[in-house]
């Protein structure tokens, strides 16, 4: 609801002789409205973004640009003036109703609490209704008087209203705090006499060892524990039964959200702090970023007892530690589904409904470029996703991996996400890898390796071929079953029976020319001292995958078992045993995650070839790594790096975590 409604509706429940009295937002905006046409002189803003501002006219008739800024300071020079004067006017109204209003009530409050223990029911309502009917009359007002500076200074591109409530903090209806102190007398007097005068409240009552009653009680009296919980239930019950509606106002809070940056880190952040602790204010959230010296701390607020001698605080706080103050007083309505769910609208949240969050991990080991981060924030318009969160992970001197936490529509689908990513990250050569922001991302337990071309850069069959002479017919059937056009089984079989009669002591002429993928070992070892469990599932062959598990510290691992002659020294051409293939690659990895207890929300898997689709796809995060088309196409996540440490950044390592885990033991 706008402001303008909402203090349309809230103003009409005050008596006749108070709405006069009212400041009459509407005319300062309409005023606003009608008077700041090219009055803007942020001219950053005040112009379309297609708008160019040329060194010389195009033509004799065109403004030059200091005719333009000249203009508009001169238009804003006479409308500010103009607007303050409204401005004061209204206050200046507001301000002497107030201090007529203030002088009779404290008066009939102060009888009241003067009497003892003899107090008239009836004049203790009254005088209750009065003093939170006013603070409500206050509260109301100030937040007029705030949004419409707010609005000036978007509409002008002056920054006044700091200043200008500064200077309120010497009008008397903020300098109330006398006033205000006596209200938890007052309540605590009524409910004392409710009691004594045995007050039958009309209605339901809450029971009397409730609580919320109690603690409620014992709150507005300035206890921190209950005494008496009986009586003070009672008396609650009997209080909220007999004002009815006014318990609400009386309980009531104002939201606010407010901002401080400056170059004093820890001192704005405590200073603040103490302001709110001053004025006994909740806070629901907050929020800080820095950026070397400079930092801005924000903090989401209940405002108790309408205290506007908060604001004044927070100013002199700006004041004197050299930053600047932004403060917004939060509509009802938002207010009202922030108490409903505060974690709906946690300050570093976008505020919006129907969202799923997701994380976004970009990455370029060359760099992330601002042409590929501009296509990227380009998308995430387009689709209307929010950026939450970023976060670099890497520690190089050129940006290489930034993390992002994203707010994407309800209506997105993961896969076309996935598909439109993938002409992005093509196109600039960086990768986008896209997970759902759950309790599970960071609790990984194991990881599941391809062998081939994965965790070594070689294809074992083909470096077997090789020492055989039969390189190029194994190569051209290797090919065609990794881009996925021959059943792997039937391709393992025609391959194999290429190497009948290949020496046996050709796998170790293999293992001696092996090369590890950059990266590996690092990778290996950083995850191994996070405590993850770590497995190789090759369709290539077992005493090459025991090695690469021997030489990377893994905990399992599996391949094909090839079949040797009866004297051990040649190859047959067969294999023993199940046929590693795609299914039985999805088998194994869930295998090993029951045997160690581990959901598959917390199984990455890592491969390169179409045999490795199903096992990518049993894990919660499955990782394409310089893999074919057909694979990056169909995984959730591609990394087209030579590094496969890079393969942490997915999993939400920064690079300083990853280089502590390699100093563990």
């Amino acid at each position: 609801m706008k402001y303008g409604n909402y203090l349309t509706q809230q103003q009409a429940d005050f008596p006749a002789q108070w709405q006069t009295h009212f400041i009459d937002y509407a005319a300062l905006k309409t005023f606003l409205k009608t008077q700041t046409t090219d009055t803007n002189v942020r001219l950053s803003t005040a112009f379309a973004p297609t708008h160019v501002f040329t060194w010389t006219p195009a033509t004799a008739t065109d403004a030059t640009f200091d005719q333009q800024l000249s203009t508009r300071l001169a238009a804003v020079a006479k409308l500010t003036p103009q607007f303050i004067r409204l401005l004061d006017a209204q206050v200046q109204k507001f301000n002497n109703f107030f201090v007529a209003v203030k002088g009779e009530t404290k008066k009939r409050v102060q009888h009241v609490l003067d009497k003892g223990e003899d107090v008239d029911v009836v004049k203790c309502e009254r005088a209750l209704r009065d003093l939170l009917m006013l603070e409500r009359f206050v509260y109301l007002n100030f937040t007029a008087v705030a949004k419409a500076l707010k609005k000036h200074d978007k509409w002008t591109g002056l920054q006044v209203k700091e200043p200008y409530l500064m200077r309120t903090s010497q009008l008397s209806f903020v300098q109330s705090v006398s006033l205000m102190q006596m209200k938890p007398a007052l309540m605590a007097k009524l409910s004392a006499a409710l009691v004594a005068q045995d007050v039958q409240p009309m209605g339901a009552r809450l029971p009397e060892d409730s609580p919320v009653v109690a603690h409620g009680m014992a709150k507005l009296r300035g206890m921190t524990e209950p005494a008496e919980p009986t009586i003070a239930a009672a008396a609650g019950s009997a209080l909220g039964s007999t004002l009815g509606p006014l318990v609400n106002l009386m309980h009531d809070t104002q939201t606010v959200k407010i901002s401080l940056r400056g170059p004093h880190g820890t001192d704005i952040i405590g200073s603040v702090l103490g302001c709110l602790t001053k004025h006994r204010c909740q806070i629901a959230d907050f929020s800080l970023s820095r950026l070397h010296h400079d930092v801005t701390f924000g903090v989401l607020v209940h405002l108790p007892n309408h205290d506007l001698d908060l604001f004044g605080d927070l100013a002199r706080t700006a004041q004197k530690w050299d930053g600047t103050l932004a403060f917004d007083i939060q509509d009802a309505q938002l207010k009202a589904s922030q108490l409903a769910d505060p974690l709906q609208y946690a300050l570093s949240e976008a505020p919006y409904s129907g969202r799923n969050k997701f994380i976004a991990t970009v990455l370029n080991e060359r760099g992330l470029t601002p042409e590929f981060l501009s296509a990227w924030l380009n998308w995430l318009l387009q689709k209307k996703i929010s950026v939450e969160q970023m976060r670099r992970l890497d520690g190089h001197s050129t940006l290489m991996c930034v993390e992002f936490r994203l707010s994407v529509p309800e209506g997105l689908s993961p896969e076309e996400m996935q598909s439109e990513l993938i002409a992005i990250s093509h196109a600039h050569q960086a990768d986008v890898a896209l997970q759902p922001d759950n309790v599970f991302r960071r609790q990984k337990r194991l990881v599941v390796f391809d062998m081939d071309s994965t965790l070594i850069q070689q294809e074992v069959i083909d470096e077997i071929a090789r020492i055989a002479g039969i390189e190029p017919q194994v190569a051209a059937i290797t090919e065609r079953a990794m881009q996925g056009e021959l059943d792997f089984k039937e391709s393992l079989a025609q391959r194999v029976a290429l190497l009948k009669g290949t020496p046996v002591d050709a796998l170790e002429q293999v293992k001696r020319r092996l090369e590890f993928t950059e990266g590996a070992h690092y990778l290996c070892r950083a995850l191994k001292n996070a405590g993850f469990k770590l497995a190789v599932i090759s369709g290539g062959f077992l005493p090459l995958a025991k090695y690469v598990k021997e030489e990377l510290g893994l905990d399992y691992a599996f391949a094909n078992q090839l079949q040797v002659t009866a004297d051990g020294k040649r190859l047959t051409g067969v294999t023993v045993g199940p046929v590693v293939d795609a299914v039985r690659k999805a088998e194994l990895l869930e295998v090993i995650a029951q045997a160690e207890g581990i959901a598959l929300d917390q199984v990455v898997a890592v491969g390169d070839g179409a045999n490795d689709l199903l096992m990518l796809g049993k894990a919660s995060l499955g990782i394409a790594f310089n893999a074919k088309p057909r694979v990056q196409k169909e995984a959730r996540a591609r990394i087209n790096q030579k590094s496969l440490a890079n393969i942490l950044y997915l999993m939400g390592y920064s690079e300083s975590e990853a280089a502590e885990l390699q100093l563990q033991s």
